[in-house]
C-alpha cells in the first residue's frame, strides 16, 4: 500500500503524513515568522493535543501567544479581541490551529491586524479584495485538528455579523496559508459527533462544487474524488476514531473539498449559514440534514452529473442509488434526518421561516446552485428539512 506521507504545492505548500506537527518550528522558519500567534478555540486548548504542539515550540525556544477566544462560528468581537492580543504580543505571523473555526478567526486576525478598513469592506463581492493594504498581511501557518472545512487551503475566512446575524466571506488572495501541516494524528482525538459533521462538511464541499455550473474540469476532478474517499473512509473513522488510515483519507477530501468550491457552492450552505448564524448549530452537521433535500430539489440539473459520480464511486442505481447512499451515509454517523432533531426545541413561526428563505438567497452561495433558489424554493425546502419530508421528492 502506498504510504501516505507527502508534500504537496497545489493548492500551497502541505506537509501531509502522520508526526508531521514536529515540522512546526522549521515550517515557521521558511515563513519567515518569528514570533507567532497561535491561535486556537477553547476547547481544543484544554487537550493535550495543544499542549503537545507548544512544547515542540518551546523546545525549539519560539516565542508564541495564545489566543483561543473563538466561538464556533466566529463574531466580530473575536476577531477585535485577536488582533488586540496580536498588537500587544508584537507578532509577525499567525498559526491557525484547529477546526473551521479557528482556521478562519486565525486567517483573518492575519488579513485584518494591520488593515485601515473594517473588516466588512472586504466581503467577497467582485473586487472588494483590492481595497485592502496586501503589504500589511502576515503570513499563515495552518495545523487542521479537523477534517472538514478545508480552511486550511482556502483564501477567505467566515465571520458573522453580529448586529444581523448573517454569516460573511472575507476574501484576499493572501489569506491562503504559507504551509499548511496536515497530520492525521491531530485529528485522532475527534469524538464522533465532530467526526461526523466534519466529514459531511468536506462531502458538502465536494458534491456542491461538483453540481455548481460553469466550465471547471480540474474542480470537478477533484471532487470526484473527495466524495469517494468520504464514502470509503468516513464510516470508519466514525466507527474507529484511532483508524489513522481512514483519518488520513478524511484529512485529503477535506482539503479536496476546499480546493474544488472555488467553482461553487450551493442551496445546502445558502441555508445552512442562516441557520448556523440564528442558532449556532454546527456547520457541517447542519450541512448533512439539508443534503438530501437538496439533492432531490436539483435532479433535473444534476441528474446525468450524479449518475456519472455514483458509477465512479461504485454505488449502484444512477441517482436513486447515490441519493440513498446518502441517507445510508446519515444513518450510520447519527446525522439527524430533520432540524428538530439538531436543535432542542426548536419552533418555527411565518415569519422566521421568511427570515431564513431572505437571508438563504442572498447568501454569496446561493449563486452556485445549480436550480436557481428562489424565496419560495428556499421555503420548500426549509419547510421539508423542518418536517423530514423527503418521500416523493427522489
Amino acid at each position: 500500500m502506498t504510504k501516505l506521507v507527502s508534500k504537496w504545492n497545489y493548492p500551497t505548500t502541505v506537509r501531509f503524513g502522520a508526526g508531521r506537527i514536529k515540522e512546526l518550528p522549521e515550517v515557521l522558519e521558511a515563513a519567515g515568522i518569528q514570533r507567532p500567534l497561535f491561535v486556537t478555540d477553547p476547547g481544543l486548548a484544554r487537550l493535550p493535543v495543544v499542549a503537545s504542539t507548544l512544547k515542540i515550540l518551546d523546545a525549539a525556544k519560539v516565542p508564541y501567544g495564545v489566543f483561543s477566544e473563538v466561538k464556533p462560528n466566529p463574531v466580530e468581537s473575536n476577531l477585535t479581541a485577536g488582533i488586540a492580543a496580536f498588537k500587544k504580543g508584537r507578532h509577525d505571523g499567525v498559526i491557525a490551529f484547529g477546526g473551521g473555526s479557528a482556521l478562519d478567526l486565525g486567517k483573518l486576525i492575519a488579513f485584518q491586524a494591520g488593515q485601515s478598513r473594517p473588516v466588512w469592506d472586504f466581503e467577497d463581492i467582485g473586487d472588494w479584495w483590492t481595497r485592502a493594504d496586501a503589504s500589511q498581511i502576515v503570513p499563515i501557518v495552518a495545523v487542521p485538528t479537523t477534517a472538514g472545512t478545508g480552511s486550511e487551503v482556502g483564501r477567505a475566512g467566515v465571520i458573522t455579523h453580529e448586529a444581523t446575524h448573517t454569516k460573511k466571506v472575507i476574501f484576499h488572495p493572501k489569506m491562503l496559508p504559507v504551509t499548511v501541516i496536515a497530520d492525521p494524528e491531530l485529528t485522532m482525538g475527534m469524538p464522533p459527533f465532530i467526526t461526523a459533521g466534519t466529514g459531511m462538511d468536506a462531502l458538502a464541499h465536494c458534491l456542491e462544487a461538483y453540481c455548481a455550473p460553469g466550465y471547471h474540469p480540474m474542480a470537478d476532478g477533484i471532487a470526484v474524488e473527495g466524495i469517494r474517499l468520504v464514502f470509503e473512509n468516513l464510516p470508519k473513522a466514525f466507527a474507529d476514531g484511532k483508524d489513522l488510515t481512514a483519518r488520513a483519507h478524511m484529512m485529503s477530501a477535506a482539503a479536496m473539498g476546499a480546493t474544488a468550491f472555488q467553482k461553487g457552492l450551493g442551496a445546502i450552505h445558502s441555508l445552512s449559514h442562516p441557520i448556523g448564524a440564528l442558532y449556532d448549530t454546527h456547520h457541517g452537521m447542519t450541512n448533512a440534514v439539508f443534503m438530501p433535500y437538496v439533492l432531490a430539489f436539483n435532479r433535473e440539473a444534476v441528474e446525468d452529473k450524479i449518475v456519472r459520480l455514483a458509477a465512479y464511486c461504485g454505488i449502484r442505481g444512477g441517482f436513486d442509488g447515490f441519493a440513498k447512499a446518502i441517507l445510508k451515509l446519515r444513518k450510520q454517523l447519527k446525522v439527524p434526518h430533520a432540524l428538530p432533531g439538531l436543535i432542542k426545541g426548536l419552533e418555527m413561526d411565518k415569519k422566521r421561516k421568511g427570515l431564513i428563505a431572505d437571508m438563504a438567497v442572498v447568501d454569496p452561495t446561493a449563486g452556485g446552485n445549480p436550480v436557481k433558489l428562489t424565496k419560495k424554493a428556499a421555503q420548500t425546502l426549509l419547510d421539508n428539512a423542518l418536517e423530514g419530508a423527503l418521500e416523493g421528492a427522489l
